[in-house]
């Protein structure tokens, strides 16, 4: 079965994301009841998990299906890591310990597999452009975190900015992905996050998933379009997690979130999304994990 693709592009944000926020406040909580914690002595903390996803066929697409997702995140010897599905990513720079500034920078990866199967995809007409090889983007990312902020000394906000470019030769251009997000402990068993992102895109991204040249449209019926690069979509999102046995730090955890995209500029008008989809894109994901 083909991994949660589409909830990556959507959601996973330089170190978050819907199936990794729980692992991320996982990290920021006392393994036991303190009345002075000490959140630098938490030690390496390794989550995986495993999540279904309702989520559209391709992106923009008005059909939907249940995908799975497999995630792990953690930090060893504070240096933190991610693979959420289809995209990894490092933070280079170790993790302060206690209520602090966070620099944040390392590199990251993305298997980008946006119509790459058209039996993934209901509609006939967006199945009669044709087939997209599988992308490879790589890149880096930036970001500044505050551990402290609101909540308790636990809570953290972040913000990123991701670069990465094809190097598969599919669209031979560049992703730029600013982000937001904040997770928050509300026990010793329970966490909430809330994270922002948006996308701007360059030409060659537009024109392989978006344009609809004269063949196309003799093939498909959808009318011709030509896409420029800018501004693609903004996401919004909400994930929770609840400990089933021991603690946000070690034990079995149920996980779940959901997410809404707006397609935008040229990316909404093109028929791939106006007539054959929609510029209302959701997903919304269930699942376990288990802390080490």
């Amino acid at each position: 079965m083909r991994v949660l693709h589409h909830a990556v592009l959507a959601v996973a944000l330089a170190g978050g994301g819907l199936l990794a926020a729980p692992a991320a406040l996982a990290q920021s909580v006392p393994a036991e009841p303190n009345p002075t914690p000490d959140p630098g002595a938490v030690g390496d903390t390794v989550t995986v998990a495993l999540a279904g996803a309702y989520l559209p066929d391709y992106e923009g697409s008005n059909d939907y299906r249940l995908v799975p997702g497999p995630a792990a995140i953690g930090s060893i010897h504070n240096f933190s890591f991610t693979v959420l599905g289809n995209r990894a990513s490092v933070d280079l720079l170790p993790n302060p310990t206690g209520p602090s500034w966070d620099i944040q920078a390392g590199p990251i990866g993305v298997i980008n597999f946006n119509r790459s199967n058209d039996k993934a995809i209901d509609d006939r007409r967006v199945r009669a452009l044709g087939e997209r090889d599988t992308a490879v983007e790589l890149g880096g990312y930036v970001g500044l975190g505050k551990t402290g902020v609101l909540t308790s000394p636990y809570d953290k906000l972040s913000a990123s900015l991701s670069y990465r470019h094809d190097v598969s030769g599919v669209h031979r251009s560049g992703i730029w992905s600013p982000s937001v997000n904040y997770f928050t402990p509300l026990s010793l068993k329970a966490g909430v996050g809330l994270f922002a992102s948006a996308e701007r895109v360059e030409r060659g991204f537009a024109r392989t998933y978006f344009d609809v040249d004269a063949a196309g449209a003799a093939a498909s019926g959808l009318p011709q379009f030509r896409t420029r690069g800018g501004w693609k979509h903004y996401t919004l999102g909400l994930a929770g997690t609840y400990s089933l046995t021991g603690n946000l730090l070690h034990g079995w955890k149920a996980i779940g979130g959901v997410t809404y995209k707006r397609m935008l500029n040229d990316f909404g008008d093109s028929p791939v999304v106006s007539v054959a989809g929609s510029r209302n894109q959701w997903l919304a994901a269930l699942g376990i994990g288990y802390t080490f």
